[in-house]
């Protein structure tokens, strides 16, 4: 069986982060699973949700947001505000978003903050939501570090790296994440939430009008688990660069101003 784009069928597509794309967010990434690209940004506030004050819930509060902008797709998808309410696809999606991120923060070393998660998908080719959950936990990553270069925390909340991606029974042959062709023919749509330490967080399986197997459910978490390994030396390699640019950054800065006077 020979794939769309010619990938073996445990091979990841092409992944890279693009850091600080959100010079306003506390931190950010472009993230690209192949043609896939999410624009992910977290931005950390002081001050929590009202109902954690009634409750008197300690620690700080972890939420996100997604959407498809109008241009990401082959033909334009109107914005939810012009409809008056959010899609359910969106909703269960930014959902799944917050519940991933949630799991590998560490909300009572938060402190009374809100970390707002938003991801902004620019293009679609199937694994958004993957995408979404692996570019966020990097933007949340260099986040946290820049308010520990600012004696902000004095460790980190996020208590691990999380990551998410897809397998599905594309042509009777289980395969790694799905590009959208494989996406809308595959017998079988998984999409599989880890951290780091390959515990799940999440797990998506349906039939699309099909039924399967015990061993082909093991397959693809077997490939997910795969997969998920590759993805977290991306993302630590990744944040790591983010540190390493707003060092040089910093050092800069102050070569400019000492120069300068």
């Amino acid at each position: 069986m020979e794939r769309p784009d010619k990938r073996a069928c445990d091979q990841l597509r092409p992944i890279s982060f693009i850091p600080n794309v959100a010079p306003h967010a506390t931190g950010s990434c472009l993230v690209s699973f192949g043609n896939t690209s999410v624009i992910c940004a977290a931005t950390i506030e002081d001050g929590v949700p009202g109902w954690m004050k009634y409750q008197k819930v300690e620690g700080g509060w972890l939420t996100a947001e997604y959407s498809m902008l109008p241009y990401s797709t082959l033909s334009r998808k109107p914005r939810d505000i012009n409809r008056g309410k959010l899609d359910g696809r969106s909703s269960e999606i930014q959902r799944l978003i917050g519940r991933s991120l949630r799991a590998i923060v560490d909300l009572k070393a938060l402190g009374p903050r809100t970390l707002w998660i938003d991801c902004d998908v620019l293009r679609a080719d199937g694994g958004t939501r993957t995408a979404s959950i692996t570019g966020a936990c990097v933007a949340v990553g260099i986040a946290i570090n820049a308010l520990i270069a600012k004696a902000k925390f004095t460790s980190s909340p996020m208590k691990k790296k999380v990551a998410a991606v897809s397998a599905g029974i594309y042509k009777d042959t289980a395969c790694l994440d799905l590009n959208y062709i494989e996406d809308r023919d595959a017998s079988v749509d998984s999409n599989v939430v880890m951290t780091e330490d390959l515990d799940f967080v999440e797990v998506q399986s349906a039939g699309e009008e099909a039924v399967y197997s015990h061993d082909q459910l093991q397959s693809l978490l077997e490939l997910c688990k795969k997969g998920v390994q590759e993805i977290s030396i991306l993302q630590d390699e990744a944040i790591l660069a983010a540190e390493t640019q707003a060092n040089e950054d910093q050092l800069a800065n102050l070569a400019n101003h000492f120069g300068s006077r």
